[in-house]
């Protein structure tokens, strides 16, 4: 898929699977780094339709550090783009114009972690909106006219209230 191409799929079963077989890859490249991989993002949430893109979260103890390990990435398919527009996270992006899969790393604990772990999370516990949210994806997809901005405005004010929801959720089951 053209990355310019923005198209919403069903859910894949396949989407897990994929994250497991780059999460080794990824773990190879930071050997040696105290750090946690997950799978994040609509592709990480059972029945939640999706641009078929595995997104990843890497949490490290230091991005200096992870910084030094550019090349590790490069060797394994990752264009590296630094903070891509959003201080403190550095952004990795695998598949070229047909992009497959892109890491969001942050440091441990930071707010866009927590955030990022906790929507994922309140997606999974509450089917109810994270079918709302994959109906909403759909129906931008098909006017925003493969226009990323379009599509990521036409989804930023339910990504905003549950985020909120999803990190009060998450404080209540964890204090």
């Amino acid at each position: 898929m053209n990355m310019n191409h923005i198209v919403v799929v069903p859910y894949e079963e396949s989407w897990a699977r994929r994250f497991d077989e780059e999460r080794c890859l990824i773990e190879e490249a930071v050997a040696g780094l105290h750090n946690r991989v997950h799978h994040i993002g609509s592709t990480s949430v059972e029945g939640l339709q999706a641009k078929p893109i595995i997104d990843i979260l890497l949490e490290v103890a230091d991005l200096q550090e992870l910084d030094g390990r550019s090349r590790c990435f490069e060797a394994i398919g990752y264009e590296c783009l630094g903070e891509f527009g959003l201080p403190g996270r550095r952004y990795y992006r695998k598949g070229g114009i047909s992009r497959t899969h892109q890491i969001h790393a942050f440091e441990w604990g930071s707010l866009d972690a927590q955030r990022h772990l906790a929507f994922r999370d309140y997606l999974r516990a509450h089917p109810v909106v994270a079918r709302e949210y994959g109906e909403l994806k759909q129906r931008v997809a098909k006017v925003c006219r493969h226009d990323i901005t379009r599509y990521s405005e036409g989804k930023a004010d339910f990504v905003k209230l549950h985020e909120q929801r999803a990190l009060a959720w998450r404080e209540q089951m964890h204090p």
